[in-house]
């Protein structure tokens, strides 16, 4: 069963995804396959990662429904003069007449903040994206964007591992309804580190799985990112074991040391 959270206009958004920075055209098609095959519904790329083509022909050749996949893209700031022009060239190279998700990759300037941000939500008034939102934003750049429009942005993607964790600022996020998804959770985690690797020895399960739970459990979407199949399905797999609330206070304080 993939585990959800609800975005703001009720989309089921899946809590693990699927990453692809860095995965190269041909590794981000044969990765994107394998992470279908073996029950991942939730896609991230962005325009700036240069293999939407290649995610979007390993969608289609999955045979799973493009309904049932959630698909994150992302635009770069500086494209935002062209931010509709920028949507609809990525919608020809994934293939698709939507995308479940579509942020701007990093703050723009200044002036641009606010118009960059009717532009996303022009995109979704016309349908082109289901969801909108920001990543590497702070709250402070989310209230100013909803302060200006009315509507906020449905999540914000920023770095998150547990020496990053920030209690408050995810009840900051929460306050508003923002969904947090958090990248490069195991990349810039120390997985031999001996609170991890104690805590998955007795739940016979690896550091990164007991980090990406961890994750969960504190309703962060998570989306690690691997070339290796076997890894992407250990990745996935996170339902065999229960953290303990011992375990997740242990790994939160992490970020205290």
């Amino acid at each position: 069963m993939t585990r959800t959270v609800n975005l703001p206009g009720g989309t089921a958004l899946p809590l693990i995804g699927f990453g692809t920075w860095q995965l190269g055209s041909k590794t981000a098609y044969e990765s994107v396959r394998a992470a279908l095959e073996i029950g991942y519904r939730h896609i991230d790329t962005a325009t700036l990662y240069k293999n939407e083509a290649d995610v979007g022909q390993a969608v289609r050749d999955s045979g799973v429904d493009r309904e049932q996949v959630f698909i994150t893209t992302k635009l770069r700031p500086q494209d935002a003069r062209r931010a509709r022009r920028t949507l609809e060239s990525s919608l020809r190279m994934l293939d698709t007449g939507y995308v479940d998700l579509w942020l701007i990759h990093w703050p723009t300037g200044r002036e641009e903040l606010v118009p960059t941000w009717q532009e996303l939500l022009s995109a979704k008034d016309a349908g082109l994206a289901r969801n909108v939102g920001v990543s590497n934003y702070s709250p402070a750049l989310i209230d100013l964007l909803t302060e200006a429009t009315g509507r906020q942005p449905a999540v914000n993607q920023i770095p998150w591992s547990p020496a990053q964790h920030d209690p408050a600022l995810l009840e900051e996020h929460a306050r508003r309804g923002v969904v947090v998804e958090g990248y490069s959770g195991l990349k810039n985690t120390d997985l031999r580190d001996p609170v991890l690797t104690e805590i998955a020895r007795r739940h016979g399960a690896t550091p990164a799985q007991v980090v990406l739970r961890w994750h969960l459990e504190h309703d962060i979407v998570v989306l690690p990112r691997s070339a290796r199949r076997e890894r992407i399905a250990a990745n996935f797999d996170l339902d065999g074991f229960e953290l303990t609330k011992e375990d997740v206070t242990a790994i939160d304080n992490l970020a205290r040391r």
